[in-house]
């Protein structure tokens, strides 16, 4: 496996790109491979992470020789970002980029809880992975009802499309994100990587439908994109609970770029498509110019080796999506009526009746949950096939005996006692 650390970087200054090399041909929408569109949006996410990241650095430190340097590299972080999400084909609409979002949700939080080597920040995971997953459902039901597009010709296959714990059922109080943070002194370094990755992840997708929800041409689908949008907030500020706050400024720096080295290798070894390629083998080289200056940094002004941060500068694992299907199954088994409990997950079944997750299920949803969007959408979807039923496209039938039923939507898993 690399070691960045161990190559020679370009200098600082070749990093800075031109018009023409910054806008790329986009993919095509029908003919990409869907793991090509989820790498992209992983990608865009990654890299407007590390643009934030630089600004809130930008602004709580008060030295201009160091704001210069990241200064630096995050005008490049900007080009990355704007070179990998103009990729997207302006022919693509939101909902069908919104597929491959939670696509990418999915398959890349198996991933990362089937690699995951600390139990808690696994079990974070598989939670929220059930969640994701349904979202993929509401929203290819949308897609089939708007646009008389079926998903699964968006995802190929690769993904199953059915119910996960019901949407109705993930609106939480406040109190239920925030989760034990990891020790980065000690912890593994995948579960380092994988804690920056994911929330990088689950943060694009909240700012995607903070920015596009409220664009959508109907109210239904407004109303399902503000929705499901309160809902991936609760998953950064669980992702990100996750994160040691200890780390310092400089210490972080190191970590967002050693992780975008990580997957643009990754990506690079796995990618389809010829052009993109090139790209992610492009940016992997600025990225060692950016870890190299962050490691220059950390000993400049903290006087820290990188081997303080990083138990070892060789990658692990490089991530490679694939079919979770199984994976996804299992999880669905097991854990649909998981609910959270300030830190930790218990079964709906376990909670007090007074328990602030009811009364905020009774502020937020109401009296009336039939009229919750993410369940109108479905009950609209059986009302309008011929069939009278939702859309799903299952390897096999869910197995959850509460969510095989295509003719009724299921409201009260994971939701009530």
């Amino acid at each position: 496996m690399m070691n960045p650390f161990k190559e020679k970087p370009m200098a600082m200054d070749e990093g800075f790109l031109g018009w023409k090399e910054l806008y790329q041909k986009p993919y095509s929408k029908n003919d990409a491979d869907p793991y090509t569109k989820c790498r992209v949006i992983l990608m865009n996410g990654i890299e407007t992470e590390a643009v934030m990241f630089g600004q809130q650095f930008h602004r709580n430190c008060a030295d201009n020789e160091l704001r210069r340097e990241i200064a630096a590299c995050r005008r490049q972080e900007q080009m990355q970002q704007k070179t990998i999400n103009w990729l997207s084909p302006g022919d693509e609409t939101q909902l069908e980029t919104t597929i491959g979002y939670e696509h990418l949700a999915v398959d890349l939080t198996a991933w990362l809880a089937q690699h995951e080597p600390d139990e808690y920040v696994k079990q974070c995971m598989d939670f929220a992975l059930l969640e994701d997953f349904d979202h993929l459902y509401r929203y290819s039901n949308l897609l089939d009802m708007d646009m008389n597009i079926p998903a699964h010709k968006l995802v190929k296959g690769y993904v199953d499309i059915t119910p996960g714990r019901p949407t109705v059922a993930h609106h939480r109080y406040p109190f239920e994100s925030v989760k034990r943070f990891a020790d980065f002194k000690t912890a593994d370094d995948r579960t380092k990587l994988h804690t920056l990755i994911i929330t990088a992840g689950e943060q694009q997708t909240m700012n995607f439908y903070m920015n596009i929800g409220n664009t959508y041409p109907t109210d239904p689908g407004r109303k399902l994109y503000l929705e499901i949008g309160m809902v991936e907030e609760q998953h950064v500020t669980q992702y990100g609970g996750l994160m040691d706050p200890n780390c310092t400024w400089l210490e972080n720096l190191l970590l967002h770029e050693y992780t975008e080295c990580y997957l643009y290798d990754s990506f690079y070894e796995d990618e389809v498509d010829a052009n993109i390629k090139k790209i992610w083998e492009r940016h992997l080289m600025q990225e060692i110019s950016h870890l190299h200056k962050a490691t220059e940094l950390l000993e400049k002004y903290e006087g820290k080796e990188w081997q303080q941060v990083l138990n070892s500068g060789e990658f692990p694992e490089l991530l490679k999506f694939h079919d979770t299907k199984d994976y996804v199954r299992d999880v669905l088994a097991n854990q649909v009526e998981l609910t959270a409990d300030k830190e930790d997950f218990v079964s709906i079944h376990d909670l007090p009746e007074d328990h602030e997750f009811f009364t905020y299920q009774e502020k937020v949803n109401g009296s009336n949950i039939r009229g919750v969007q993410s369940h109108v959408v479905i009950a609209d979807h059986q009302k309008s096939s011929k069939d009278g039923e939702d859309y799903r496209d299952e390897k096999k039938e869910n197995p959850v005996p509460g969510l095989k039923d295509r003719k009724k939507d299921n409201t009260t898993i994971g939701r009530t006692k």
